[in-house]
């Protein structure tokens, strides 16, 4: 099968290129580099792989690589709360562009496509389970917190437009905060933030309350089930939520980082206004309901927040020069990679 995955050298998407080169997928990964890295690709068979250099808003380039693909993970986007809140036109511009080039490219080539959205888009909405066909809470359009959701909302519109009235073979996925080895807290993501300051005995810092829920997958679950959508031809033209339904306030991960680590750190409070500015919003709860995809695949998360915890511990560790006590998750040395695009 030959893949093309957007955003392909970032979190998810490094595993994903992992996974499906192991399985004998050629891949091409299209990335700008803005969020992903290279040394992300490190475990994938060289010989399998071929890198681009590029954008997604780069129609002509889009269209050129979908043209060879028999399949294609659009994972590319903008993300992260600080890039979102500092820019945010630039983010929309390529949330929305990015995602439009896709889709048209793969329905002209008859390219199947699973696009990847995001639990963001159910906004303030607490319902406990929420469903594919739950509503949308969202706060004003004027605050950049929701311009995320909002463009990823019409990214799943466009896709399903493109998908009743064109044809397009299309699996829309909401993942519910993704996590694991490789993520960075740089971009405003919770866990690998409490990891790093816990390894280092430095204090915690949890943003308002604490007392907002949280739940968290594996991206060693999140793969599996990207993967297994894609092969269902049942899922086409549909929506899921992947998530694991463990929930833990905030304030709660923090605690149980410090101990699975064995961190003296402690935990300070900051104001949402302080991190991110005024006339931030967030929610107090989400958390998925996942009968859809389980009915339809049998897919269910393997991992708990105690395993997410000390891999991604393990991974930092490593990564740090600090000594290893749980499973080792090293990056390789350098990549030979091909590089092209404008």
């Amino acid at each position: 099968m030959r893949t093309l995955i957007t955003g392909g050298a970032g979190f998810i998407g490094s595993h994903l290129a992992e996974t499906l080169a192991a399985a004998g997928h050629e891949i091409v990964v299209l990335d700008d580099l803005s969020t992903g890295r290279l040394e992300n690709l490190a475990r994938v068979d060289p010989n399998a792989l071929r890198f681009i250099n590029g954008s997604i808003v780069d129609e002509t380039l889009v269209d050129a690589l979908v043209s060879q693909a028999d399949e294609v993970y659009h994972l590319a986007a903008a993300v992260g709360v600080f890039t979102i809140q500092s820019r945010t036109l630039d983010s929309l511009r390529v949330n929305l562009r990015g995602t439009e080039a896709v889709v048209e490219a793969a329905t002209r080539h008859d390219a199947r496509v699973l696009v990847a959205s995001t639990s963001e888009v159910y906004g303030k909405n607490n319902t406990p389970g929420l469903r594919e066909d739950d509503d949308r809470v969202l706060g004003s359009p004027l605050k950049s917190r929701w311009s995320y959701a909002e463009a990823k909302a019409l990214d799943e519109t466009i896709t399903a437009q493109y998908a009743q009235h064109h044809g397009l073979r299309a699996v829309i996925v909401r993942p519910f905060n993704t996590v694991g080895p490789r993520q960075t807290g740089r971009y405003g993501m919770v866990m690998p933030r409490f990891v790093t300051q816990a390894l280092r005995d430095e204090p915690l810092t949890v943003h308002g309350t604490g007392t907002q829920t949280r739940c968290f997958c594996h991206v060693a679950d999140v793969v599996p089930a990207l993967v297994a959508l894609m092969g269902e031809e049942g899922a086409i033209g549909q929506v899921f939520n992947v998530g694991n339904p463990e929930q833990v306030s905030i304030r709660e991960l923090a605690d149980r980082v410090i101990a699975r680590t064995g961190s003296s750190s402690g935990v300070v409070h900051l104001d949402y206004e302080d991190v991110y500015g005024p006339g931030y919003e967030d929610m107090e709860r989400r958390v998925p309901n996942c009968d859809r995809i389980h009915d339809l695949t049998g897919w269910t998360p393997r991992f708990g927040l105690d395993d997410i915890i000390d891999s991604v511990a393990a991974f930092h560790r490593d990564r740090d020069g600090v000594e290893v006590h749980a499973e080792s998750l090293p990056l390789a040395g350098s990549l030979p990679v091909a590089v092209a695009g404008p």
